[in-house]
C-alpha cells in the first residue's frame, strides 16, 4: 500500500486535534462479556539466561546484568538531562529486561539527591515509565526527538548546574507531546540473529491473504536519502534490516544500548560521545564516560558498559509461555487457532528462525516472538507524529508478543492496561490525508467472534 504523506500546510491546530484523537483508544463494547484476564501468575523463564551458554558467556551475562541494574550517579556521567538513572528501573516487569513496572520509579527519581525537578502531569506513580518527544519545534518544523524529563539541577553533587526542565505542561496542553514506554528486551539475541532473508521471505509469504486484508508491512530499511516503498526498514550503514525499537530503527543491540544509555540517562559513550545538553556549568566529565578498558584484568573487565548491556540482552532468554494459565489448556489452544484464523498471525508471525550465529546457544534456533519485525501503517489512531528511519508517523514495528501475559501496559505509549482496548486501538479509519490502519479487517474479524471465542483469544495472549 502506497503511503500518503500529510501535507506541510497541516496546521498545528489540526495536528493537535489529530493527536488528541489518537491518544484515546476506541471504547470496548460494554455488552461484551469477554474480559482481559490480567497479568498471569508465574515468571517462567523471565530474566534468565539462554540455555546452553558457555561459562564465559554466562560471566558476560552476569556482568551485563550488574550494569543493567546499577543506579548511575553524576560522577559516572549521569545527565545533565535524563529520564532515569538505571536501565532496570524502566525494564523491570516481570523481571529485569522487561518493561514498565507497577510503581513508576520516575516519580521518586524526580527529587532524588536534592534534585529540584517537577513531575510532569503525565508521569504518575501507578502509570507507565514514559519517554517524552515533541512532535513539532516552536517554528512548526518536525521535531520528534526525545526531551528528557529531568535534569541534575539541585543534585548534591552537581550544585553548579541550574539547567531548567522543558515546559512539558505547556507542550502537553498544545498536544505536542507523544510518549514511548520501554520495549521488553527478552529474547533480543534471538531477534538479532534472524537473517534478513528469513524476514523478507516471511514478508512474501501468504501474500494473497495479506493483500485481501490490506496488510502491507515492510522492513524499516534506514538508507539515508533514499525513500523506501514496499521494502524493509534497513540500517543506514549496510542496508540490512533494522529490527529493534518501536519503529525498528536500530539494527544491532550494541547500537540500541549506546543510544539508550545516552538518550535515557544522558551518559556519553564510545558510540554517542556528545552530551545531550552542553551547558558549561553542568558538565562534570570531559570525556565519554563508558569506554573499553584495554587494561582490564579479564575479558569481562575490559569491555565497556554498553557492550555489557548488549551482551546481557543478547544472552537473555525469552519468557516461557504457560500451557494452562489463564483459562486452561483447551481455551488457550482454541485461542491460538482463532489468532491464526482471524489473520492476527499474518503480522504477529509465531516463529522465525535464527541463522548460523557465532554463539552456539543462538545458532539455528526457533524464535517464538509473534512478530514479522516489519513496520506497518497503523492509521491515525496509533500515530505518534514521529518519523524514524523510513518509518513514518503512523508506522510501527509489529511488537513481539512473547511475555505479553505479564505486561501491565500496552501499545507504544502505554495508553491502556486492558488488553481488549489494546486490540481495539489497532483499528482506525483514515484521517485528513492519513491512511486507515492495515489491521482494520483483522480487527473486524475479531469483533464478530462469539464472546467465548474472544475470551479464548484473550486467554491465549495472556498465556504468552
Amino acid at each position: 500500500m502506497k503511503k500518503i504523506v500529510a501535507p506541510l500546510f497541516l496546521t498545528m491546530a489540526a495536528v493537535g486535534v489529530f493527536l488528541s484523537c489518537a491518544e484515546i483508544p476506541s471504547p470496548v463494547d460494554s455488552s461484551s462479556t469477554a474480559r482481559d484476564p490480567g497479568v498471569r501468575g508465574g515468571a517462567a523463564g523471565a530474566g534468565l539466561p539462554l540455555p546452553g551458554l558457555t561459562k564465559t558467556e554466562l560471566a558476560f551475562f552476569k556482568a551485563g546484568t550488574g550494569e543493567f541494574v546499577e543506579e548511575e550517579g553524576v560522577d559516572e556521567g549521569l545527565g545533565p538531562t535524563m529520564n532515569l538513572d538505571s536501565c532496570a528501573g524502566c525494564h523491570l516487569q516481570p523481571a529485569v529486561g522487561g518493561t514498565s513496572p507497577l510503581v513508576n520509579p520516575q516519580v521518586a527519581f524526580a527529587n532524588k539527591n536534592g534534585a529540584t525537578n517537577r513531575i510532569p502531569s503525565f508521569i504518575t506513580l501507578k502509570g507507565p515509565v514514559r519517554e517524552a518527544r515533541f512532535v513539532k519545534n516552536p517554528d512548526g518544523t518536525p521535531d520528534g526527538g526525545v526531551h528528557a524529563l529531568f535534569t541534575i539541577a539541585g543534585f548534591t553533587d552537581a550544585s553548579s548546574c541550574t539547567l531548567a526542565q522543558p515546559d512539558f505542561e505547556k507542550e502537553f496542553a498544545r498536544h505536542n507531546v507523544i510518549f514511548r514506554i520501554p520495549t521488553p528486551v527478552f529474547g533480543a539475541g534471538l531477534i538479532e540473529q534472524i537473517p534478513d532473508q528469513a524476514i523478507l521471505a516471511n514478508q512474501a509469504k501468504d501474500m494473497p491473504k495479506k493483500k485481501a486484508l490490506n496488510i502491507a508491512g515492510r522492513p524499516n530499511i534506514v538508507l539515508a536519502g533514499h525513500a523506501i516503498s514496499g521494502q524493509a526498514n534497513n540500517n543506514g550503514n549496510d542496508g540490512t534490516v533494522a529490527r529493534f525499537g518501536w519503529k525498528a530503527q536500530n539494527k544491532s543491540l550494541l547500537l540500541f544500548s549506546g543510544e539508550a544509555y545516552n538518550v535515557e540517562m544522558g551518559i556519553t559513550n564510545e558510540l554517542f560521545q556528545t552530551e545531550r545538553d552542553e551547558t558549561p556549568t553542568c558538565q562534570f566529565a570531559t570525556v565519554p564516560n563508558t569506554i573499553t578498558d584495554t587494561a582490564g584484568k579479564t575479558p569481562v573487565d575490559a569491555v565497556s558498559p554498553i557492550e555489557k548491556f548488549a551482551l546481557f540482552m543478547r544472552f537473555l532468554a525469552p519468557p516461557v509461555p504457560s500451557s494452562n494459565t489463564p483459562g486452561g489448556a483447551d481455551s488457550i489452544g482454541r485461542g491460538r487457532q482463532l489468532f491464526t484464523d482471524t489473520g492476527c498471525s499474518l503480522c504477529h508471525t509465531p516463529t522465525l528462525h535464527t541463522g548460523n550465529a557465532t554463539v552456539a546457544a543462538l545458532r539455528n534456533q526457533p524464535a517464538n516472538l509473534f512478530s514479522d519485525l516489519l513496520v506497518h501503517d497503523m492509521g491515525p489512531g496509533l500515530s505518534d507524529g514521529v518519523t524514524q528511519g523510513q518509518a513514518g508517523p503512523t508506522e510501527f514495528r509489529t511488537a513481539p508478543l512473547w511475555g505479553l501475559g505479564q505486561r501491565l501496559f500496552f501499545l507504544h505509549d502505554g495508553r491502556t492496561s486492558d488488553l481488549r482496548e489494546a486490540i481495539r486501538a489497532h483499528q482506525s479509519g483514515s484521517f485528513f490525508t492519513f491512511n486507515a490502519s492495515e489491521a482494520n479487517q483483522v480487527i473486524k474479524s475479531f469483533n464478530v467472534l462469539q464472546e467465548n471465542q474472544k475470551q479464548d483469544v484473550l486467554n491465549f495472549l495472556r498465556s504468552l
